[in-house]
């Protein structure tokens, strides 16, 4: 194996940042430095480098994600609220009553449904593009 050539003074590293991962960060950044053939290290300081070079890419990376946090919050309280609902009218029925608001309520299961469906598709759809 070849050795690197040496940094001349101004292009030296003398920072040297730290972050906290977990053992599967740890794990996927060990993964990915071994494949490319780097260091830990240097595979770190390459990649955020190559980050903080594309703001724009990575500004719409970070919104992607956060976008998509919220967006699987809002959905998780929608179907708890449907949840909920479908669990009352259950229980009207099961008792032998009336429950005129049972149409409305599939109605809502069905909406949840499709707005799922869509932004796994949309999800998706812009994973393919990134790749």
């Amino acid at each position: 194996m070849q050795q690197r050539e040496r940094l001349r003074d101004d292009k030296k590293r003398l920072h040297q940042p730290s972050c906290r991962m977990n053992d599967d960060e740890y794990q996927l950044l060990i993964r990915g430095a071994s494949v490319c053939g780097m260091s830990v290290a240097g595979f770190l300081a390459r990649s955020s480098l190559k980050a903080a070079r594309d703001l724009n890419r990575t500004a719409a990376e970070i919104a992607g994600e956060r976008e998509l946090v919220n967006e699987l919050f809002a959905l998780r309280r929608h179907l708890g609220q449907i949840g909920n609902n479908l669990n009352q009218v259950a229980k009207t029925l099961n008792s032998g009553g009336e429950a005129p608001q049972a149409e409305a309520v599939l109605a809502a299961v069905r909406h949840a449904a499709h707005r799922v469906d869509s932004f796994t598709q949309h999800y998706l759809d812009n994973e393919a593009r990134a790749a």
